[in-house]
């Protein structure tokens, strides 16, 4: 099999999750409170304890803050600009979402650089939580009023923006404290998602205790995934 083709074939993974993912949102609306508490949990924990961690890596402590600060306060703006415009607001959210995917992709093309097995690391990483995406691509489209169809749309460009980040990736290099401020909005974005529009949107809808359980599940999913990845990272720097 050609070297160029590896990174390709784990890019079309990662938009087969996201497809994956997406589909049981679409599928379960019923649950929709539930869906959208799981999807706030699991923006935070990408937030939280995935990017946040990835950005201070790469970049200065106080750049990093203010650029996440500085994101945060970008959405909220841009969100409450538009509020009057009804789907408009399911857009955002789901374009930002769409964009976190695109550096999925650029984060496996650009790992393959390294050496193969850093990548297969970073791709299951990646793939566990791509699932996470594209439910919470379809909640926020929903959850801002951008109807069934435009939900569909957002989720076939979720699924195409790892593959995409795959291939741009073979023509770009991001240096590591540029990437990490990248990291930093994209953070910001999400706090701002899961506080300020799928945790509320999920109380609304049926304010049980199962709610907020599912907020805690979906945060707890992404600690899995993030405490799994770092483990095989461990261990493949032992071997």
């Amino acid at each position: 099999m050609p070297a160029w083709l590896i990174p390709i074939l784990f890019g079309l993974a990662a938009a087969a999750a996201t497809l994956a993912g997406g589909a049981l949102a679409l599928r379960l609306t019923r649950s929709l409170h539930l869906i959208l508490g799981f999807s706030a949990g699991a923006v935070l924990g990408v937030a939280l304890l995935d990017l946040i961690p990835e950005a201070l890596r790469l970049a200065s402590p106080a750049k990093v803050l203010t650029v996440l600060t500085a994101g945060f306060i970008a959405y909220l703006a841009a969100d409450r600009a538009i509020a009057g415009g009804g789907g408009r607001r399911g857009h955002l959210g789901a374009g930002g979402l769409t964009l976190h995917s695109l550096m999925d992709g650029l984060a496996i093309g650009l790992s393959f650089q390294v050496s193969f097995s850093v990548a297969v690391v970073v791709t299951v990483a990646v793939l566990a939580h791509d699932i996470a995406d594209g439910v919470n691509t379809v909640s926020v489209s929903l959850a801002g009023g951008a109807g069934r169809p435009w939900a569909r749309r957002w989720l076939v460009a979720d699924a195409a923006a790892p593959l995409i980040g795959v291939i741009l990736s073979r023509l770009i290099a991001v240096p590591g404290p540029a990437l990490g401020l990248v990291l930093a909005a994209f953070a910001g974005f999400f706090l701002c998602i899961a506080s300020c529009e799928l945790i509320p949107a999920s109380h609304a809808r049926r304010p049980t205790a199962w709610t907020t359980i599912s907020t805690a599940l979906g945060a707890g999913a992404i600690w899995l995934v993030v405490r799994l990845a770092d483990l095989g990272a461990a261990a493949h720097l032992r071997i």
